[in-house]
């Protein structure tokens, strides 16, 4: 799983890379609940454009957004079916949330502790998300969230280290560069055939071992 990033502020990778402004007003680090730059397709006009939206998906038949402190990360095996997911699956609406880089605990040491994975490279990069739209009952302001999609990544050279011994290795989906507009144009067969951690590019993980995370690798998803 996936609870804490760092979104980008890298404007001109952005522009150069999806072609759209990154907006601002968003933290330097985000959790469940804080605002991220996403980027998204519409299907009719082809535009692509990139916002902020909420980091955990509230599905647009919820009575409140209480939920979306669990549907920050979905599990791309099941996310078809899930009630929370399955109708922003069907209507194919993928996501790109941009970040320099996220976090995932450690427990070498026996205690969860941050690591920071980012690309080899030290580009930003874009996690394939599912984003939906709900409407806020007492304000009726409409508000914009997504979930990360995650795959197994019991394999995965640099993934397979964090969370707890004996749990399942997951791993977001980064969509390495070459492939944005194959995700964000996908139909769900396509899409599906993207949730795998084969093209993702070099990723590399470091300490980071003032904080840790105790407290988010207990609250699961």
């Amino acid at each position: 799983m996936c609870t804490n990033f760092t979104p980008t502020q890298r404007a001109p990778w952005v522009k150069e890379n999806l072609g759209v402004d990154l907006p601002t007003g968003y933290p330097v680090e985000a959790y469940p609940g804080y605002a991220a730059p996403l980027v998204v397709k519409s299907h009719r006009s082809g535009r692509v454009a990139c916002g902020l939206a909420r980091f955990g998906l509230i599905p647009a038949w919820a009575k409140d957004d209480k939920i979306s402190r669990h549907t920050y990360n979905a599990r791309s095996e099941t996310v078809a079916e899930k009630p929370s997911y399955r109708t922003a699956w069907r209507q194919r609406q993928w996501g790109l949330v941009l970040v320099d880089d996220f976090y995932e605990p450690s427990y070498e040491t026996g205690k969860a502790v941050r690591w920071k994975i980012q690309r080899a490279s030290g580009d930003p990069f874009g996690i394939a998300c599912l984003w939906d739209r709900w409407r806020e009952p007492a304000t009726g302001a409409w508000v914009v969230s997504f979930s990360m999609l995650t795959v197994n990544a019991d394999e995965h050279p640099v993934m397979r280290q964090f969370h707890k011994p004996g749990d399942e290795k997951r791993t977001p989906v980064i969509i390495a560069p070459r492939l944005h507009d194959q995700w964000l144009s996908a139909d769900a067969t396509q899409a599906a055939e993207l949730m795998t951690w084969a093209h993702m590019p070099d990723l590399v993980a470091m300490a980071a071992p003032l904080t840790s995370l105790d407290h988010v690798a207990a609250e699961g998803t």
